[in-house]
């Protein structure tokens, strides 16, 4: 039985993007990447690129070829509450665009990364991956929806400095559910989980969150 899978990337060029597509192609799945004209040299090496705009649904609808996989990454780098309009503007618009394209194709298992929830801050953001969740679940698409809190990498470590307040609060009985489900994870296991993902298509709506993802390699 062949176990690869046609790997579609909405975002391949980011920050887990690259680090995704590059696993899923030394796994030997077959893998394309969405990118702006001009951009195709920042996809890793065996990643095909299809040119196109993540908020435009018709430059690449046409594009999938036999992709039986989406993966939706596009989002707004550095998130802060400050960027409201730009969570409407690209990770909804973006996230609307493929859920179009995914049905239209006919994909068979569609990945999202969303944010984990609830949570006391950055409500602008929460707000639009939840209603990204909603329409997902309405289109009808197996989907698995990954849910981080924080995810550090390169750029990406001051978080580390709360370490030590994650491992006091896990102590505390009214803190414990939250201090695990808004978690930090690191860019590998996330890397690991869609990557997994890809290779586990569920049956459904599969809902993944930061202590699974913690789990992962």
């Amino acid at each position: 039985m062949d176990t690869r899978h046609h790997v579609f990337i909405a975002g391949a060029t980011g920050y887990m993007g690259q680090r995704l597509a590059e696993r899923l192609i030394a796994s030997g799945h077959s893998v394309a990447g969405l990118v702006r004209p001009g951009s195709e040299n920042r996809l890793p090496t065996g990643c095909k690129p299809v040119a196109g705009n993540a908020l435009d649904r018709t430059t690449f609808s046409s594009k999938l070829a036999e992709a039986d996989t989406f993966v939706q990454l596009v989002g707004v780098a550095h998130p802060n509450p400050g960027k409201a309009r730009e969570f409407r503007e690209i990770d909804l618009k973006s996230c609307q665009e493929s859920l179009a394209v995914a049905v239209t194709n006919r994909i068979q298992h569609f990945v999202y990364v969303s944010v984990a929830h609830p949570a006391p801050v950055m409500k602008a953001y929460i707000d639009v991956r939840v209603e990204c969740e909603d329409k997902i679940r309405s289109s009808g698409l197996n989907a698995t929806i990954v849910r981080p809190w924080y995810v550090l990498g390169p750029g990406h470590y001051w978080p580390y400095a709360l370490k030590p307040f994650y491992a006091i609060a896990r102590q505390i009985p009214g803190l414990r559910d939250s201090a695990n489900r808004l978690g930090l994870v690191t860019l590998p296991q996330m890397v690991a989980t869609l990557a997994s993902a890809v290779e586990n298509p569920p049956q459904g709506v599969r809902i993944v969150e930061v202590p699974e993802i913690t789990a992962g390699k």
